[in-house]
């Protein structure tokens, strides 16, 4: 399923949501400006579990900040369909939750969550020496304040029948519940694997918990 867009007009205009969009295309620009060193860059800025737990550089040629990671990987991505995919998300739901936030709240909301998802996945794979980037997490706390607040919305949703398509509209309680359930499917397999690369599941497992949570304490009653 590819949500495409949903139902709920926002009455203000989504600043944060808009300016986390540009910083996140202009980061993966300047990424890709990198050249043969795109890959350096990822190990320098991404968030590398080992190097935040034993707080010790892995490529000391590439070093830089190590507790900068958790902030500097939360606007990176690994490739094109890695920052279309959560830009999407993030266009369809933020500006609903920035909405019922307001802008400031909604920032730190956003931060807070990325954070957050990022210590999640670093307690369950201390180890890995996999740069971990992307706006994943974060955007995962969008979704869970999404499906908190506004479970009864449509989502205009393209579903895949084998070879066919369709675009139906579906509550968003079943959209992003069954993202949701994906990410425990996947992710908890791979506990106590020795994790190589791939998606960062418990990012979004934990992303999405800590949206909910914050949601709840931060949010404004109309």
């Amino acid at each position: 399923m590819l949500p495409l867009k949903d139902d709920i007009p926002s009455y203000r205009k989504p600043v944060v949501t808009v300016s986390l969009l540009i910083i996140n295309i202009l980061v993966f620009f300047y990424q890709i400006a990198q050249g043969q060193y795109f890959n350096h860059f990822i190990f320098q800025y991404g968030a590398i579990p080992y190097e935040l737990v034993h707080f010790e550089e892995l490529t000391p040629e590439l070093a830089s900040p190590i507790p900068l990671t958790l902030f500097s990987s939360m606007f990176m991505h690994g490739g094109l369909f890695h920052l279309g995919g959560n830009m999407l998300y993030l266009w369809i739901f933020g500006d609903n939750v920035e909405d019922k936030l307001g802008h400031l709240r909604f920032f730190f909301f956003y931060v807070i969550s990325g954070l957050v998802a990022a210590l999640v996945h670093i307690l369950t794979s201390p180890n890995s020496q996999v740069p971990m980037v992307g706006a994943s997490g974060a955007i995962a706390g969008v979704l869970g304040a999404y499906f908190l607040r506004f479970p009864k919305a449509r989502i205009w949703t393209l579903v895949f029948f084998g070879f066919f398509a369709r675009v139906v509209r579906i509550p968003a309680l079943f959209v992003l519940g069954f993202w949701f359930i994906l990410q425990l499917l996947y992710g908890l397999p791979s506990l106590g694997s020795q994790v190589t690369g791939g998606v960062a599941w418990f990012a979004h497992i934990g992303g999405f918990l800590a949206g909910i949570i914050l949601f709840k304490m931060m949010r404004k009653y109309p």
